[in-house]
């Protein structure tokens, strides 16, 4: 069978997921001129892949006009009207995308699916008897869905690295008047997966201390209160960022930093997509489990070795000891020393 000339592709969510897909379609556009992809996915997330040659976004609003099976039937019959599809990939398996598939597969459509590795992770996060060993990247696996159509990708680094096109006002005089340019990210969507907020105020107030640097705090509009008392221990070094800008700008202001300090959550992946160096801060999860930043060397990530670690893969799950010791046990100066350590300050 020839391989497919153009496919749909799904993916709805989380922001760090979708982040990842995309230096995977990046790389398959450029290896495969012959093809082209139109990516289905929410709204929100489609500056990710402006200036990709030959993938067209396509926003579907699956919590209102797409919703529940008559909504994904429209959204079917609606892509299938529109596009010549030679083949679907389907980068992530869940109820709403397994019934698009049915109705595409009625068609005579090629389908692939991402395999999520979840007998290799559930090993790797049980209790007792746990296999402690790199598990295959997420970037690996969607790589694979389209090895499945004979469409092989390889994962070059600087290659799916992608290349601002604007920048933003503020944070280029800054870095012009020769400023290290932070970005912080304290939060993160499970508490086993959040640095303790005294703690990482010791980082920030480290941090501040030099002469030659500028903070910035990213974070959604829920975070913008914590974030805006961050901003009070120093006004002149410190600017939250939060809630302030579309995703595209923000992609801008992000794609400018000298570095980002984040947790295990979106920004280490929005942060990466540029290539910039990003100081991960890993508890109740851990890299091992495939969802790593593209391109980052595994010594940037802050971690402590636990007999319990990983507990879980997305860090939904409580703490088995009840102490956070994963987050607990790292302390402020292991995060500013490997900050340093990058920047050289």
């Amino acid at each position: 069978m020839s391989a497919p000339k153009h496919i749909l592709v799904f993916r709805f969510s989380s922001l760090g997921d979708i982040a990842m897909t995309v230096p995977v379609i990046k790389l398959l556009l450029q290896q495969h001129p012959q093809v082209e992809v139109t990516f289905v996915s929410v709204a929100f997330v489609q500056p990710l892949f402006n200036n990709i040659e030959r993938l067209r976004f396509y926003a579907a609003d699956i919590r209102g006009k797409y919703k529940g099976v008559a909504g994904l039937y429209r959204l079917y019959k609606e892509l299938n009207c529109q596009f010549k599809i030679d083949a679907v990939a389907d980068l992530h398996n869940v109820l709403r995308t397994q019934v698009l598939r049915v109705y595409f597969f009625a068609t005579g459509k090629k389908i692939v699916v991402i395999d999520k590795g979840r007998e290799e992770k559930k090993k790797l996060t049980r209790g007792h008897n746990k296999v402690l060993k790199p598990l295959k990247s997420t970037f690996q696996r969607y790589a694979d869905v389209f090895a499945a159509l004979d469409l092989p990708i390889t994962l070059n680094i600087e290659i799916g690295i992608i290349i601002p096109q604007h920048k933003n006002a503020l944070l280029n005089e800054y870095k012009q008047q020769g400023y290290k340019l932070i970005g912080i990210a304290p939060f993160a969507q499970y508490s086993e997966k959040t640095y303790p907020a005294n703690k990482m105020q010791q980082v920030i107030q480290l941090l501040a201390k030099h002469k030659d640097v500028k903070i910035f705090l990213f974070g959604g509009k829920s975070d913008v209160p914590a974030l805006q008392q961050l901003e009070t221990i120093n006004r002149d070094k410190i600017q939250s960022l939060a809630g302030a800008m579309p995703l595209a700008e923000e992609l801008d202001a992000v794609a400018q930093l000298d570095i980002m300090v984040s947790m295990d959550s979106a920004n280490m992946h929005l942060a990466s997509l540029f290539g910039i160096p990003v100081i991960s801060v890993w508890g109740g999860t851990h890299p091992y489990l495939g969802f790593y930043g593209w391109g980052q060397p595994l010594s940037n990530a802050v971690q402590v070795e636990l007999d319990c670690r990983p507990s879980s893969v997305f860090g939904n799950k409580p703490c088995p000891r009840g102490d956070l010791a994963c987050m607990n046990r790292i302390a402020p100066l292991m995060i500013y020393n490997k900050i340093c350590e990058v920047l050289s300050l």
